[in-house]
């Protein structure tokens, strides 16, 4: 938390993401230690901290981050002894860094580079078998970073290895080429403005793999990486809130076999202002999708997934369908404005995610009551279900009404939740004394399935020409850059 305050006040990304690697890089001097992420689902103890790969994420003021954290899994965390600590295998390459270009660092930044270990044990330099070290450890996006100071010749030290020949039939190699060049997944470029893109483009399985092999506790079986979000300076009770109603929800589509999806992710409340969140992995957001491929959704769908009649097109469009409908549900029950494409991920299997929940039920933005539709569904989502005619539409608008149905038969257990989050608070979305009420309301519990029916109809189309939407869509390109 306090790394965290510190960031909010560089003035630019790039700067905060520098300042973060190198106080990261001097927390892995205490570790091992008996130190554990509250967020995970099993005992275990943190080992390292890949410092290089932590990330400052977008916010206009504050310095919310990104980190990966190595740990090994424990049967129980108060009696299992601390691991041992596996030093580090690094190049001595203090005297090179002084003229490398590489470090992106100016000489007021210097000292950051001093917190990359340097030994002068031969034992603890890297051996020709840690090569495949070097190769992981510098992907594009960290080019900057003072790890990188080692960028020496590869094939000077692989050409000294006889390697066995591999042999590939030629069908076998058309065969992948032309796959490969089916759908070449967008590889996102590095941008200074927002150094966290490149890093939640990459799949989850990969980063695992490449932190794996970097990492001197790789090797041992118990061996696992977690990741959260650190954010300072936000009440994150609303946060918490807002996760509890989504698991309900969600629980509620289970039991009533309704396919809607949405990802509740976990919340953990530190202080008034202080907190963790469980990042979405494998998900950007659709701001930074539109910045880095200059594509319309539909588009960027094509590219990632293959053709419009591919299976694999096909199966991310269900999954966006099922998610769209799920969380258009979510914004309209429990009134989630600040629906900008900053706070709308994707992820890998073509799923919508909504984030940050800060303004809900009788709160928004600057009060400014900006976004008034029911949700938000733009002509670019639709385009993507196939369009206004076809099956995948009809299919949305099913799937919102059977949700609707199946929420509003376990009204009481959603109200409930916020009746209780109520008494005695002071958060924001608590504003008058009708929340609870105007809630209840959206459930319609008055109206017959038919009635419904043409209700969920009447709040599909208000949202699609919602003059509001676009309004506000364009309030935060002009105010915040968000595309």
């Amino acid at each position: 938390m306090a790394i965290g305050k510190r960031l909010a006040t560089l003035p630019t990304k790039e700067q905060k993401t520098q300042r973060l690697i190198s106080e990261l890089s001097l927390l892995n001097h205490k570790l091992p230690a008996r130190a554990w992420l509250p967020t995970a689902a099993f005992p275990h103890h943190v080992v390292r901290v890949p410092h290089s790969q932590a990330v400052v994420l977008n916010s206009k003021d504050k310095a919310p981050y990104l980190i990966y954290v190595e740990v090994l899994e424990c049967d129980n965390f108060d009696t299992a002894s601390v691991p041992a600590r596996i030093p580090e295998n690094r190049i001595r390459s203090t005297r090179s860094a002084e003229n490398l270009p590489e470090c992106g660092v100016g000489p007021e930044a210097r000292p950051a580079c001093s917190a990359v270990p340097n030994y002068d044990n031969d034992d603890e330099a890297w051996a020709v078998d840690d090569i495949g070290e070097l190769q992981v450890e510098l992907p594009e996006m960290h080019t900057n970073s003072c790890d990188n100071i080692s960028q020496f010749s590869v094939d000077s030290i692989t050409s000294q290895e006889s390697r066995e020949p591999v042999f590939i039939a030629a069908g076998d190699i058309r065969r992948r080429l032309s796959e490969q060049l089916a759908h070449t997944p967008t590889a996102f470029r590095r941008d200074p403005e927002d150094p966290s893109a490149v890093a939640l483009k990459e799949p989850w399985q990969e980063k695992v793999r490449r932190i794996r092999e970097a990492s001197p506790y790789g090797h041992l079986p118990s061996w696992r990486l977690l990741s959260v979000i650190v954010k300072c300076g936000d009440d994150l009770r609303q946060e918490l809130l807002a996760f509890q109603v989504l698991k309900q929800l969600q629980s509620i589509w289970e039991q009533e076999r309704v396919p809607l999806w949405i990802k509740p992710y976990k919340i953990l409340v530190i202080s008034a202002d202080s907190g963790m969140i469980e990042p979405v992995l494998s998900a950007v957001s659709l701001h930074q999708i539109k910045k880095q491929s200059a594509l319309s959704l539909l588009d960027y769908f094509l590219q990632e997934h293959g053709p419009s009649t591919s299976e694999s097109f096909l199966s991310a469009q269900r999954n966006f369908v099922r998610s769209c409908a799920g969380y258009c549900l979510v914004c309209y029950l429990l009134q989630v404005k600040d629906r900008h494409n900053g706070n709308i991920l994707l992820d890998a299997e073509g799923h919508i995610i909504h984030i940050d929940f800060g303004f809900i039920l009788s709160s928004s933005p600057r009060n400014l009551g900006f976004e008034t539709s029911a949700f938000k569904l733009t002509t670019e989502f639709v385009d993507v279900m196939g369009g206004l005619d076809g099956d995948m539409f009809n299919y949305y608008k099913m799937l919102m009404l059977q949700g609707l149905i199946a929420a509003r038969k376990h009204m009481d257990k959603v109200v409930q939740i916020v009746e209780i989050m109520q008494q005695g608070s002071q958060l924001p979305c608590f504003h008058g004394s009708s929340t609870i009420r105007h809630l209840k309301e959206r459930f319609h519990m008055n109206l017959t399935e038919e009635q419904l029916q043409l209700l969920v109809e009447q709040m599909v189309d208000g949202s699609m020409r919602s003059l509001t939407t676009k309004l506000y869509d364009g309030f935060q390109y002009l105010t915040n850059g968000i595309m």
